[in-house]
């Protein structure tokens, strides 16, 4: 529909005319046969009667749809602003039934309200200069897209319109665009933090609306070649409004051939990290995908490829069994520095019961008792420790109310009573409590007995050895050594004075100075390098808890102010990549650091004719950060379907915890104009994994990664809680659940 006002006294001034407020034309949903808004059009002068005519393209048929005559008697009046006060624009819809329609425009109610008319009447007069202004920045961006043709003809053909529209993007983003910004936001025409998703086409729209609103203002006797004029640059508008339709489309189509289609009312998928605890409980893999996981991720810095064999087999059973698509992406470990393994703690598990503040037991310890191939306990059960028997019979003897006598692995008496039994699906299980501290080790003996004298005998086996870590406080010296020598004794106090860790990467040893700065476990611990050698370092620890900071094995290691360089792909890398081309849906690309990573990861692809393995460049790292745009056009040489991550851990470690939020939202713009998926990673949840219990702050931090296609959850104890949880809260901005909010309201008698 076109809007425009036709007198049959004089044509009324430009500072007369307040015009829609109209900020994406033809994006409004339009719902209905009719829709009312409420007009009023101000005028300064008298006229004898003010027409509002609405022209639909449909019919190309004058319509009026709200008329006023203003009070001719009092000349007085003339400086006074006459209105349509309660009048309301009738606009026949029948051909508007849905959001983004392509032959469709809208124009909003004439004014909204009278407070601050005046300033806005009066800023109309600089509306030339805002045109020139609007024009001068599309120039500009096409001009930008003549600099970068050459580069731009390298891009794929599936990718060539979101390649233009990333140039686009990034010429607009290197404007000083502020005051522009502000004269726009005064006539409420165009916002221009919004229009990276199609930045030539909602230029062009402001264009066409900014002309439109001087040529309503010209003479009565020029109406019929404006009207000409102006039908000519909507039906260009139109175009505009295409190209709008046709860039979310492509958005749209990208995502669904990186991460699948979602079959129910959610616009975002979720991610879900397993890894070998997936292989302890047969059911795990189905439950989180009954609660809503629609892509599985293992990380190839753990495990091994049997491993991942068996999670992959039971990703794509319970799928089949459940019919909801899942799909595998498989993350390749990259050249991430960590630190190797601890030698092993003992073989022990300690048992605790609930205590108070007192050190009174308020809730005894819940112990799990089985036999071994019997398997984990039941998901809806949590117990604090797990015992594995061998001897079956003992087990088939236990009966409710029995107690469990033995010695700790200090020699400490102690027992457990059986409270409950469990048939599982591969044998029986049992709770038992157990109300005093204990450690139990394997080979631990457990004695019930009987009448007569008589006592059954069963041994615990296979507790697992307990993972070794190093407590690091402020002030503590760590050497970091790469030839293994964690393996000494970490007990402080020794002649050294020092803790010891080792990390097997030369990389490390290669490049940093010291002065810099270096964080462990994702900026957890922080130190700064005091001594450097061919294979060891020395640091002072800056930064840690109150009671000191764990820092066990395979933890990362930053050091952000140091240039280190990494090769692309590792050769580790390269045999995986054999497992995952097989298996995978997706390839995970961390730590990606330049465009030759890029460029040797779709050679690699290309020797193995993977051109639909999708792609996810995990952006973690400032360099990786910083040439994001060059990384993504990298990318778009080949038609692989392709994806990004916002690895949130080590990319607030290396750039600045106060800088990720900005950071993140710079990723999802970029993203947003390239028409690529973006993955929203790390922590999210995490309270709510771990402990069962979310905070507020992580709420609202899925709150706002729903903008992103998808959200990924790493693993913990509260895995599939976690899962249900975060799909509760992408189904409710859902179109269904907003629907059955009620509005809020004032009060209920204002209706």
């Amino acid at each position: 529909m076109t809007a425009s006002v036709v007198t049959n006294h004089k044509a009324i001034p430009r500072h007369a005319i307040h015009t829609a407020d109209v900020s994406e034309l033809g994006l409004c949903t339009l719902r209905g046969n009719f829709a009312y808004q409420p007009c009023r059009l101000n005028v300064r002068q008298p006229a004898q009667m003010v027409q509002l005519s609405a022209k639909f393209r449909s019919t190309l048929a004058r319509k009026t749809a709200a008329f006023s005559i203003p009070n001719e008697n009092n000349e007085a009046e003339r400086s006074r602003s006459c209105a349509c006060s309660d009048d309301q624009v009738l606009m026949p819809l029948e051909n508007y039934n849905s959001s983004c329609h392509v032959d469709g425009e809208a124009v909003d109610s004439l004014s909204k309200s009278e407070a601050g008319f005046f300033q806005r009447v009066e800023h109309l007069g600089n509306q030339a200069s805002v045109l020139d202004k609007l024009r001068a920045v599309y120039l500009h961006v096409l001009a930008s897209e003549q600099w970068n043709a050459s580069r731009l003809k390298l891009s794929r053909k599936n990718y060539m319109e979101s390649a233009t529209n990333l140039i686009h993007y990034l010429a607009l983003k290197s404007l000083d665009t502020e005051a522009l910004k502000d004269d726009l936001a005064l006539i409420s025409l165009l916002n221009l933090e919004m229009v990276n998703s199609s930045v030539l086409a909602s230029l062009t729209t402001g264009i066409q609306l900014l002309g439109n609103l001087q040529l309503n203002s010209v003479r009565a006797n020029e109406n019929v070649s404006a009207e000409i004029c102006m039908q000519e640059k909507l039906d260009q508008q139109n175009k505009g409004n295409f190209m709008i339709n046709a860039m979310r489309k492509k958005a749209f189509l990208n995502r669904e051939l990186l991460l699948g289609p979602l079959q129910d009312s959610r616009l975002t998928h979720i991610m879900t990290t397993v890894g070998e605890e997936a292989l302890e409980s047969e059911t795990l893999i189905t439950n989180l995908i009954k609660a809503g996981t629609s892509i599985i991720r293992i990380n190839c810095a753990h495990g091994n490829p049997e491993i991942w064999s068996e999670i992959i087999r039971r990703v794509k059973q319970s799928s089949q069994m459940l019919e909801a698509p899942c799909r595998i992406l498989m993350d390749l470990a990259g050249p991430k520095l960590r630190t190797d393994n601890l030698k092993p703690g003992p073989c022990v598990v300690k048992i605790s019961p609930k205590k108070n503040a007192s050190g009174n037991v308020i809730f005894p310890a819940q112990v799990w008792l089985s036999h071994k191939g019997a398997g984990p306990p039941p998901p809806h059960l949590s117990p604090d420790a797990v015992l594995f028997i061998d001897d079956q019979e003992f087990l088939t003897e236990i009966k409710v109310g029995d107690t469990l006598r033995f010695f700790d692995a200090r020699g400490k008496k102690r027992m457990l009573k059986i409270s409950r039994v469990f048939h599982i699906f591969s044998g029986t299980g049992f709770m038992a409590e157990c109300t005093r501290t204990a450690y139990v080790s394997s080979g631990t003996e457990l004695l019930i007995k009987r009448k007569k004298g008589r006592f059954l005998v069963g041994k615990v086996v296979d507790i697992p050895a307990r993972e070794s870590f190093i407590r690091l406080r402020v002030g503590d010296l760590l050497i970091i050594s790469q030839d293994g020598k964690s393996d000494q004794d970490n007990s402080y106090g020794h002649t050294s004075h020092a803790y010891r860790i080792a990390c097997s990467s030369g990389y490390l040893f290669d490049a940093v100075k010291p002065g810099e700065r270096i964080a462990f476990d994702d900026g957890k611990i922080w130190g700064v390098i005091k001594g450097t050698s061919s294979s060891e370092i020395v640091v002072s620890i800056t930064h840690a808890g109150p009671r000191g900071t764990k820092l066990g094995s395979q933890k990362s290691i930053n050091i952000p102010d140091s240039d280190i360089r990494y090769e692309g792909l590792t050769s580790k890398d390269l045999v995986d990549l054999e497992f995952v081309a097989s298996h995978a849906d997706m390839v995970g690309v961390s730590f990606v650091r330049d465009t030759r990573d890029v460029v040797v990861l779709l050679q690699e692809l290309e020797k193995r004719k993977l051109q639909n393995l999708g792609i996810v460049l995990k952006i973690e790292t400032k360099s990786g950060f910083e040439i994001l745009p060059l990384l993504l056009l990298e990318a778009m040489k080949s038609s692989n379907p392709l994806g990004v991550m916002i690895a949130r851990g080590d990319l607030a470690v290396e750039c600045g915890w106060e800088r990720l939020a900005d950071i993140q939202e710079e990723i999802l713009s970029v993203c947003g104009a390239a028409h690529i998926p973006v993955i929203w990673a790390t922590q999210v949840l995490e309270s709510l994994v771990k402990s069962g219990i979310p905070t507020r702050a992580e709420i609202t931090d899925v709150a706002n990664g729903r903008r992103a296609s998808c959200i990924m959850l790493n693993k913990g104890r509260h895995i599939v809680q976690a899962v249900s949880t975060l799909d509760s809260i992408l189904r409710a901005n859902s179109k269904e659940m907003k629907a059955k909010l009620k509005p809020l309201v004032l009060s209920s008698h204002l209706f």
